[in-house]
């Protein structure tokens, strides 16, 4: 599977299975019941759907123009450290805005998500991979002649 297919069902199991963790996460570090941490869950959710299209397409931009091609484990963690940033950037103004606390305890509240995230997408895109294939732009050409 290749293209926008791909990244639609990539980014439609990837934000399910978030959500639900985000939001016990959100409850569990915050004090805040399930349903106030669901509504930054979502919120997140929405703002990672279009950053993770974003990024994956500039990613694979990037990836295509290499010489060595696959995914080894440093261009892995490379690939979630930089959409883990990107994400912290975006979210932690959101929870310190939503939860009523400061950037530095909405940022201190979401280091175990960071850490969790930082884990569950490198595992997610592995085993993603490993049941849908390498995207177009981590294979291999063929030989010619």
């Amino acid at each position: 599977m290749q293209g926008l297919k791909r990244k639609i069902v990539y980014v439609t199991f990837y934000e399910l299975i978030a959500v639900a963790i985000t939001t016990t996460g959100l409850a569990l570090l915050s004090g805040q019941g399930a349903s106030h941490a669901g509504v930054a869950a979502v919120a997140s959710s929405a703002i990672a759907v279009f950053w993770n299209l974003a990024y994956n397409s500039a990613f694979e931009w990037w990836e295509a123009r290499q010489t060595v091609k696959g995914r080894g484990i440093r261009r892995r963690i490379a690939h979630a450290a930089g959409f883990e940033a990107g994400l912290v950037v975006m979210l932690v103004p959101l929870f310190a805005w939503w939860l009523d606390v400061s950037l530095w305890h909405a940022f201190v509240l979401d280091l175990g998500l960071i850490t969790f995230f930082l884990v569950y997408t490198f595992v997610f895109n592995l085993v993603f991979d490993r049941f849908f294939g390498l995207p177009a732009s981590a294979q291999a050409q063929p030989q010619m002649g």
